[in-house]
């Protein structure tokens, strides 16, 4: 509850606990290789927000492992037949009968085409919305059409403006990115964190004594040091970077060193292979080799996209959005206001970033998908057991797609001048610098203002190349873009 800052619902965090370590089993079962110990039990390590060794990871890509192990379950059973997967395909708006939830208007991204899908309940597994900052550390196809959609059919939102900022990330290099880079949270087990304790120092990191370093999460949080929980690390970077302690060409971002790891890590296996009198540069070749073996695929990631090399100068990291906290309000069976219509995982509020304590953000959707929606959805389905296979034909089926059409419609004809990233860059900026880590009344009143103005300028001045009937990267971005 402490982990979601207690505005997540009790039932359904203790209910996401309880089902945690049956999601460690079904990982195993589907073949992800989380980290063992000498003896081949799992192994644990020390996470953020927590003094106990007791999270369950895969070197320093848990989430991506999980992600995998998931599809391949899945890709399983579209092999078996038991599952259609309609890939590149994007939902665009839900179908309601008589208040129910009967199905969806989708549009095939390569023909353009637009088709329809029933069936007696709607379930959306959709992620969240934090690309509307432009700049984050989702997926590029991340969007909030989905739930806004929902929305405006009646589904509630859950507290939407709560966003959850990772700390370790790759600081923005230019206006040419599209996207931030996550470094994984392990990297706050043995990197420290610090800044000069000079404003504007342009000396570079290891040009600068031990003692003109602060290490400023160590000294605010002793009990914690550099493993405090994601948001207070995130507003403590952001807090020393507005006062002037910034580093790098930009001066938003803090180093992430490893040098007190090598050596510590040197020392151990320099005892450990019986040398007691190794000198200072064999300590620290031992300690990097550790490391490489612990980190090694985050720290090329970080040397391929910054051209730096991690083992020998501090990493460089900054906050960037990575999560949603909010999302569709959902009762304890994790069903939206709209009856038959279901969000689960990011989508939903109901675990509002109670998570943040456990190793991955995909803890809830795992815990809702495997554990959760197979035994809620039945109560509501068995109300329906007599109802008949709902025809696509249906007059809220046809009305729902030509209202589909006419917005896809709209948005080919505006034929502007400037590209949906023009305004989804703005969008961005907006969102960042007024309803980011710090918020206050004139900061986000502004925003209000000036997003209203942007969203004007959008729907007269937007362009966008191509054909409706085609694959059109640009008409799918604009769509995304008007519902941000």
């Amino acid at each position: 509850m402490k982990g979601g800052d207690y505005r997540a619902r009790e039932g359904n965090v203790y209910r996401l606990a309880e089902v945690s370590v049956n999601i460690i089993d079904q990982c195993v079962a589907q073949g992800v290789p989380f980290a063992r110990e000498y003896g081949g039990f799992l192994s644990n390590r020390s996470f953020g927000g927590t003094q106990v060794q007791r999270t369950f990871y895969a070197a320093g890509q848990t989430g991506q492992q999980l992600l995998l192990g998931a599809y391949s379950a899945l890709e399983r059973q579209v092999g078996l037949g038991t599952v259609k997967m309609y890939s590149r395909h994007e939902m665009l708006d839900v179908v309601i009968i008589d208040g129910k939830a009967r199905g969806i208007i989708a549009r095939d991204l390569i023909s353009g085409k637009l088709e329809r899908h029933s069936g007696h309940a709607v379930l959306l597994c959709t992620g969240g919305y934090g690309n509307v900052f432009f700049l984050s550390t989702n997926a590029m196809g991340s969007n909030v059409t989905a739930a806004w959609k929902a929305h405006k059919k009646g589904a509630f939102f859950g507290n939407p403006c709560y966003t959850q900022i990772h700390p370790t990330c790759i600081p923005v290099s230019g206006d040419h990115q599209s996207k931030l880079t996550l470094m994984s949270e392990s990297l706050r087990n043995d990197g420290r964190i610090w800044v000069p304790k000079t404003k504007n120092d342009t000396r570079k990191p290891n040009q600068i004594p031990e003692e003109e370093r602060d290490y400023y999460l160590e000294r605010r949080y002793p009990a914690f040091g550099n493993l405090v929980p994601r948001d207070v690390a995130s507003r403590a970077a952001k807090e020393r970077c507005d006062e002037g302690f910034g580093v790098g060409v930009s001066k938003m971002a803090v180093y992430l060193d490893f040098a007190a790891a090598f050596e510590r890590y040197g020392k151990t296996e320099a005892n450990k292979l019986n040398i007691h009198d190794a000198d200072a540069a064999a300590i620290i070749k031992m300690g990097k080799k550790v490391i490489a073996e612990k980190y090694g695929n985050l720290f090329e990631m970080y040397e391929k996209i910054t051209g730096e090399n991690p083992y020998e100068f501090p990493m460089r990291i900054y906050p960037a959005v990575h999560y949603t906290m909010g999302g569709l309000w959902v009762d304890y069976d994790l069903m939206t206001s709209v009856p038959g219509m279901y969000a689960l995982g990011e989508a939903n509020f109901s675990d509002h970033g109670a998570n943040r304590l456990g190793a991955s953000a995909l803890m809830q959707g795992l815990a809702d998908g495997y554990f959760v929606i197979p035994y809620t959805i039945g109560s509501y389905l068995s109300t329906d057991i007599r109802t008949k296979a709902i025809s696509t034909d249906h007059e809220a089926f046809v009305e729902t797609e030509k209202k589909v059409r006419e917005t896809l419609d709209k948005l080919m004809n505006i034929k502007g001048k400037k590209s949906v990233d023009h305004f989804h860059k703005k969008l961005g900026k907006i969102m960042w610098d007024k309803c980011g880590m710090a918020r206050n009344e004139k900061g986000l009143t502004e925003a209000i203002s000036e997003i209203r103005a942007l969203r004007e300028e959008f729907w007269k001045d937007v362009r966008i190349p191509g054909t409706q009937n085609e694959l059109n990267l640009e008409l799918e971005k604009a769509g995304r873009v008007a519902d941000f």
